[in-house]
């Protein structure tokens, strides 16, 4: 884009964004961070682009999922295994119910700052700058740890760059081998409570049987092994994207070089705002978070100024409405983008609209109103005779307690027992597993309904 430059958002509105108190430190960690390494690189952030092109005509299905925030102290190699092997599981079930190829985009190596509601928080009185992401500043409840902090996004660059190489290496270390995968989610399968998911895990079993017997074996096919993973994060802190901003020389354009994708909040999405003015002038694929508030006419200018070239897989929207509010919302966005005849990715959120507070004082997302909203997302979409191309999911290979009900039943009462997020609540393993079976019904009744359609 010849008329853009990185830095050109600094001329714009910046909200969600932390006032730094020291310039000459904040100048010398930018300085720095401009010349380090780009964390991902174009051709990586182009094949992204043309899978969830793909996605948007109903080719492939993205999965994206993970943290609500990174932390540095939970930072561990077992976590970061845990959540790209329950990834692995779901996209492996998801496969098999849509009959496409699934993208993988983690919430990884990036998802370190937040967008809050309110510029303070008060604690028994005392009133202290919001925590806003281990990025900005810390999530103690004092003075000092409140203070943004430049040099965090030192920190952050070094994780997520520890991060994707651990991510990579198992991506093509054979750690996602299709048969090890498949062994794992039999082992769900097997709890007592999940028995209804066990038809569609065995139906899998017999489609990799009957690969084995013709010949389709992991040590002859190098694709059975390996698997293409992307990082994404929402583009909140400005000063650190513009730092790992790069020019590709393949292709002249910029790329922002801190995660394959980024996205922009349903607090940042405005039209003349510093975060629009960053992300339409990179390459990478863009996601923009839509919520009750979002009108049809901002949406259109958002599209134009967001995808002016009318990409295919450069623009994807993701939807957050909350259970029972999706037909209230969705259709006249639906038709603002065929009004504008645009190619976007229609995903659903259905975690941001569904957060409580439960009667024991924590936060937290019912897994059936989870469910609700997928479902109501496929309806609307079946209804338009649109494509529903994604889901985007707060999640943790860990087994924490922090949404309640799935097969494993958490209750409120067992919330305190490993309730670790630093912000909103996540599915667990075995939550996360489990509503990847229920889209994968969704997938498979969407399919056949357009098999009969086509009858």
């Amino acid at each position: 884009m010849a008329d853009w430059q990185k830095s050109d958002w600094r001329t714009k509105p910046r909200i969600q964004m932390p006032d730094y108190l020291d310039d000459v430190e904040l100048k010398a960690v930018e300085a720095k961070l401009a010349s380090y390494p780009p964390l991902v690189f174009a051709g990586e952030a182009r094949r992204l682009k043309a899978q969830l092109g793909a996605a948007s005509r109903g080719e492939a299905f993205l999965l994206q999922g993970g943290d609500c925030a990174e932390s540095f102290e939970q930072f561990s190699a077992d976590g970061i295994r845990d959540t790209f092997k329950v990834m692995l599981q779901m996209a492996m079930v998801l496969t098999y119910g849509a009959k496409v190829p699934v993208v993988k985009v983690g919430r990884m190596a990036g998802q370190f700052a937040k967008p809050r509601s309110a510029p303070t928080e008060s604690v028994d009185g005392i009133e202290l700058p919001s925590y806003r992401g281990d990025i900005i500043n810390e999530l103690d409840f004092t003075p000092e740890s409140r203070i943004p902090n430049p040099n965090k996004m030192l920190q952050a660059y070094t994780q997520a760059a520890a991060t994707l190489n651990l991510l990579r290496a198992f991506s093509t270390g054979g750690y996602a081998d299709v048969h090890q995968v498949h062994s794992w989610t039999l082992g769900f399968t097997e709890g007592e409570n999940a028995t209804k998911y066990r038809d569609m895990a065995n139906r899998i079993s017999d489609t990799l049987d009957f690969m084995k017997a013709a010949g389709v074996t992991s040590d002859r096919l190098h694709s059975l092994q390996t698997v293409d993973f992307y990082t994404s994060h929402e583009s909140l802190l400005l000063e650190y994207e513009e730092a790992l901003t790069r020019l590709d020389s393949t292709s002249g354009k910029w790329l922002a070089g801190s995660g394959h994708m980024i996205w922009i909040g349903d607090r940042t999405r405005q039209p003349d705002g510093a975060h629009v003015e960053f992300a339409r002038g990179v390459q990478n694929p863009i996601g923009l978070k839509c919520g009750p508030t979002t009108t049809a006419e901002d949406l259109k200018v958002l599209m134009k100024k967001l995808n002016p070239e009318n990409e295919a897989g450069r623009l994807t929207l993701i939807a957050r409405f909350g259970a029972g509010n999706v037909g209230d919302h969705l259709p006249r966005l639906v038709k603002a983008v065929q009004e504008e005849g645009a190619k976007v990715l229609w995903t659903c959120d259905p975690m941001h609209g569904n957060t409580i507070k439960s009667a024991t004082g924590y936060k937290t997302r019912p897994f059936d109103s989870v469910l609700r909203e997928v479902r109501e997302f496929f309806g609307v979409h079946k209804a338009e005779g649109t494509i529903p191309g994604g889901v985007h999911f707060e999640m943790t290979g860990q087994d924490v307690t922090e949404c309640t009900g799935g097969v494993r039943a958490v209750t409120e009462e067992d919330l305190s027992a490993r309730y670790h997020t630093a912000c909103d609540p996540r599915l667990n393993a075995s939550q996360s597993l489990e509503l990847a079976f229920l889209v994968a019904e969704e997938l498979s009744n969407r399919d056949h309904a357009r098999a009969a359609e086509a009858v």
